[in-house]
């Protein structure tokens, strides 16, 4: 309930290295992620999410949860992870959770992408 009614880390990163963007369109949860990578970490990440209190108070955990710890770390992000760390989801929201772990997901699959690519272009 506590990130649902203050989330943290609202808002998007302008020259994120990385985002991720999902959505349900059973329920309507459209979210998306913002990463910053600096040596291998997640130094700050932020979240839009449109859809119920559960997809925002699942955005919040899922960012918190990321901020600091390596590419590799962060990929192990659960959607059982989050819900434990939240105290728990009904039922029916358990989709929310997994959302939030996916969104992230696809925003560390975009980094990882962008730095092939500049890889491959320096030679």
């Amino acid at each position: 309930m506590e990130h649902f009614m203050n989330p943290r880390n609202v808002g998007e990163i302008e020259d994120a290295d990385g985002i991720g963007e999902v959505g349900n369109p059973v329920c309507g949860d459209m979210m998306t992620f913002y990463i910053k990578v600096d040596d291998g970490r997640l130094s700050d990440v932020k979240f839009k999410t449109f859809g119920c209190g559960a997809a925002i108070a699942v955005s919040s955990m899922v960012s918190e949860m990321a901020i600091g710890k390596t590419i590799e770390e962060a990929l192990k992000i659960t959607r059982e992870n989050v819900a434990e760390q939240l105290g728990g989801l009904p039922k029916q929201k358990m989709h929310c959770s997994n959302l939030g772990a996916d969104a992230l997901h696809k925003a560390i699959q975009d980094y990882m992408s962008k730095l092939k690519a500049r890889e491959a272009q320096d030679g």
